[in-house]
């Protein structure tokens, strides 16, 4: 699968879908598909284990395709874009806010 242009760690606002509007940081980028913080949840019934003794409903975040957020940047969304960076060991490419142009990472 090709880069995805949100990662770990990237505060994102939902922009459709039952939690639309809802802020959070992501917290894993799998296939596609980011689990944001306090967003997408969803009830599990689970058996009693080690971990968990008593067993019972265990409310979780359910990953959301990453087409349905967007970067946070300064409190404002914007979409991502790259570029090329010279520096002192090369050229490096880093991801840039589309809204005014600064470096994310």
């Amino acid at each position: 699968m090709s880069m995805l242009k949100i990662k770990k760690g990237d505060n994102v606002k939902v922009i459709t879908g039952k939690d639309k509007g809802k802020e959070g940081k992501v917290v894993a980028v799998v296939d596609g598909k980011v689990l944001v913080e306090g967003v997408n949840m969803i009830t599990k019934h689970a058996k009693a284990n080690q971990a968990n003794p008593k067993g019972g409903i265990v409310h979780q975040e359910a990953p959301i395709d990453a087409s349905n957020v967007m970067y946070v940047h300064k409190g404002k969304t914007t979409r991502i874009g790259f570029t090329t960076v010279e520096g002192k060991k090369g050229s490096k490419k880093v991801r840039i806010a589309k809204v005014n142009g600064d470096v994310i990472d």
